[in-house]
């Protein structure tokens, strides 16, 4: 029979180690939260192999935090700052997302209206791939970034794109890969779809259609959509590098139209956290768009964001240890990207880092970075 003495010690304990994993008070479960990011962050950049610098933005309700490690500039030492411009790589998707729903809540599209009908020049057994399907990643769509010819073509020319109807025509002689929402698979082709059907329905440029639509409503002045390769100043360089140093500064290795409304993005911490809580936060459509834009099926995004993945319209779903956030992550050469909001939009979490980072060429270092998502996730919804 256990002493009282004895018992008591025992719940000590027990009430110690409960007030360490789960802080009793908001502010306390906030700190919390925020030291276990911070020291992520901190972690990562630290590794042997880890990235020059790290940021996060996490915003929850009106208070904004700034959580940095390592340098924007190997160079120059430069810290890691909200405001310097990046690659948002396929976290660029989401804003397609912005553009196609809000369109189709004016009436101007349909989730309905197919390839056929708005790209007729494609490919016709693209022909009844729907808008819906393009935005869910199962139009059965080949990904561009398979195509030999699309590779040997950014190879030969990486600082001058082509039109974005070219893109596509890298694909002219390639089926679908399998009957539309019969499957889920990832494609950059989806996206650069969508931009052309948003452009076939208006006959607006998609870079128009973006700035009237996304960025001007949203008050994203630091967000733009170029199709060379120079980035505005400031802003953070991107690097690369395998089994070597120092690493490659490859910044400026690719012009963004190569990726186009798939990728090519050029944005801000600040501004990605501002678009993410707006675009969940139903500032650019009404609850009944987002009502069809949430509809999951299994498929993550890539890479791979925090938790459990499953993805809707032009955004994934998250649900981690700390509840459950809907955004995109994505990777270029130099930049990995990280974006989510809970579905009020008022908690919400960015994390940017200058180094392309995935699962399959640095698969130890992704563990810990999905894991600072995961965190930034907690801090936001601390």
């Amino acid at each position: 029979m256990r002493s009282p003495a004895r018992a008591l010690l025992i719940i000590a304990l027990v009430v110690g180690v409960i007030a360490t994993a789960w802080p009793a008070s908001a502010s306390a479960r906030d700190d919390y939260a925020d030291h276990r990011l911070q020291a992520g962050i901190d972690a990562l950049v630290a590794r042997p192999d880890g990235p020059p610098g790290v940021i996060a933005v996490v915003q929850r309700g009106d208070r904004r935090l700034v959580f940095r490690a390592g340098v924007s500039n190997l160079k120059t030492g430069a810290p890691m700052l909200p405001w310097l411009h990046m690659r948002i790589a396929s976290t660029a998707k989401a804003y397609s997302g912005g553009v196609a729903l809000s369109l189709v809540e004016e009436g101007v599209m349909s989730l309905d209206d197919t390839v056929g009908e708005l790209l007729p020049w494609t490919n016709p057994d693209w022909h009844a791939v729907t808008l819906a399907q393009a935005l869910h990643h199962t139009s059965g769509i080949p990904d561009v970034l398979d195509s030999t010819a699309f590779i040997d073509a950014v190879i030969a020319s990486p600082h001058d794109a082509p039109s974005p109807r070219k893109l596509l025509s890298y694909l002219r002689h390639e089926d679908l890969r399998f009957p539309p929402d019969s499957a889920y698979e990832y494609s950059n082709s989806d996206n650069i779809v969508v931009g052309l059907m948003a452009k076939a329905a208006t006959g607006e440029r998609y870079e128009q259609l973006l700035a009237r639509i996304v960025t001007e409503p949203l008050g994203l002045a630091n967000t733009t959509l170029p199709r060379g390769v120079p980035m505005p100043t400031p802003f953070m360089h991107g690097y690369q590098w395998k089994g070597h140093r120092p690493p490659d500064d490859v910044t400026n290795f690719l012009a963004s139209g190569w990726s186009w409304a798939s990728g090519g993005i050029v944005s801000t911490p600040l501004d990605q956290n501002r678009f993410i809580r707006g675009y969940i936060g139903r500032q650019l459509f009404d609850a009944t768009t987002q009502q069809a834009q949430f509809i999951f099926v299994d498929g993550g995004s890539e890479p791979t964001g925090p938790g459990q993945n499953r993805a809707g319209l032009a955004v994934f779903r998250y649900r981690t240890r700390c509840g459950v956030v809907f955004g995109h992550t994505g990777n270029t050469s130099g930049f990995t990207q990280f974006m989510a909001a809970t579905r009020s939009g008022r908690r919400s979490a960015v994390v940017s880092v200058n180094r392309q980072i995935t699962p399959t060429t640095l698969p130890d270092l992704f563990v810990d970075l999905r894991d600072v998502f995961e965190r930034a996730v907690c801090s936001a919804r601390a």
